[in-house]
Order: structure tokens, then sequence, then C-alpha cells
């Protein structure tokens, strides 16, 4: 069973085209990390037909560059990920301020792979204010 056989395959995100002029496609354990990327940049309310998918993340924005706010940005991304991506278990997230940007924070999510138990991370920017 290959990769693409245990975790799924769909459209390349971000869409882009491939040499041969077709759309790319995802597959494995970098199709889990695209649908990570997808579910945390949608806004709530953005689907028309699944108003309650995404990470809510754009919600954050005006709010104040504090722990308390990386906290409700944590569990903001620890509940949209149990919902809406079974193929990951998440071992943590951690969220601080931007070193380089100072009206952002940064997410870094820990999870592990249900099928293979294999560990991974990714992180995400979060804009904020001052």
């Amino acid at each position: 069973m290959d990769d693409g056989q245990i975790f799924g395959r769909s459209i390349g995100f971000p869409p882009r085209i491939g040499p041969d002029g077709r759309l790319t496609w995802s597959e494995g354990a970098q199709n889990i990390r695209e649908a990570i990327q997808i579910i945390l940049l949608t806004d709530l309310q953005e689907r028309l037909f699944l108003p309650g998918f995404g990470g809510g993340l754009q919600a954050f924005l005006f709010q104040p560059n504090t722990p308390a706010t990386y906290r409700l940005i944590q569990d903001s991304i620890t509940r949209a990920l149990a919902r809406w991506e079974p193929r990951i278990t998440v071992d943590s997230v951690d969220v601080q301020p931007d070193p380089t940007q100072d009206q952002t924070a940064v997410a870094t999510i820990s999870y592990k792979l249900v099928a293979t138990q294999v560990g991974s991370q990714i992180s995400v920017s979060v804009r904020l204010t001052a």
C-alpha cells in the first residue's frame, strides 16, 4: 500500500500547474500538511455549505500580542484539527511572538500521523496587533 492509499490524494495546495500543464496533485504526508494549512487558514463561515469548517485564525486580527491571546490561538488550533483532520494526533501547539514581526504570533503544531505514528511539525503565522 502506498502513501496515497494510506493518507489520501487531492489537488495540491496552493493549487499549481505542473510541467505537463495540469494541476499538480498532493499525496501522502504532504497531503496532510496541506490539509492542515487549509483548515487553519480558512475562516469560520467562509465556506457556504460548511460554515463550521476552519481554524478561525483571522478572528485574532486586532487582538493584543499577549500570552492570553496565544492561549486562545492554541485552543482554536487544537479544536479545529481535532474536528477536521482525523489523520493526525496533535501532540502540542506552541504559540510564541514572532521575533521578526511585532504584530504576529507563530503557532508551531507538533503532530503524529495516525496510520504510521511518524511525527512532524508545521508552523503558521497569525497576524495580531502590537
